[in-house]
């Protein structure tokens, strides 16, 4: 079964990003040549879960190509009517729905690639199977919390911690079966 995974980055006191959407506290871990497992972990998958907040900020910051790259289909979750551009697809409906109908098709993993409403919903509804869970060694004080209040408790299963040496510790934690 095609499996549900975040990979995302946070600061040590558990923000995603600074007021007003910035980013830039991710640039205290950027290393010529270290991507911390990204180009291996979206080798298996095909398809990107993302909200519009996250998709219209990475488009003006990176560009479409980041996204469109014609290898994986793309779902940005909003609230508005869109059509379709190539194979990113701009979903408004139900999310377990979606899930249940991506996993019910063949093919590689899913990847949420946030922002934190769109995980929080998931976790909600325990959809998420894995996290991959950067920490930045960083305390931001104010932002983005990428864990909400109100989701339901979740016992999670140890797989993994890597460090870096840029000070990055990265986590990896399946759901608990």
């Amino acid at each position: 079964m095609r499996r549900l995974s975040l990979f995302i980055a946070t600061s040590l006191d558990g923000y995603i990003a600074k007021p007003n959407d910035d980013l830039s506290f991710l640039k205290l871990v950027e290393k010529e040549g270290e991507d911390y497992g990204y180009a291996e972990f979206t080798s298996r998958i095909d398809t990107c879960i993302i909200g519009r907040k996250t998709y219209d900020y990475v488009v003006k910051e990176i560009g479409v190509s980041h996204y469109d790259n014609g290898e994986r289909d793309i779902y940005v979750i909003t609230r508005t009517e869109r059509p379709d551009v190539g194979r990113i697809k701009f979903y408004t409906g139900n999310l377990p729905d979606l899930i249940e109908k991506l996993r019910s098709e063949e093919g590689k993993n899913i990847y949420c690639d946030g922002g934190a409403e769109i995980i929080n919903e998931f976790l909600k509804t325990d959809l998420v199977d894995e996290m991959i869970i950067s920490v930045v060694p960083i305390l931001l004080g104010n932002g983005t919390k990428l864990f909400q209040d109100g989701r339901p408790e979740q016992t999670l299963e140890f797989m993994s911690a890597k460090t870096f040496d840029t000070g990055l510790v990265q986590l990896h934690y399946k759901r608990h079966s």
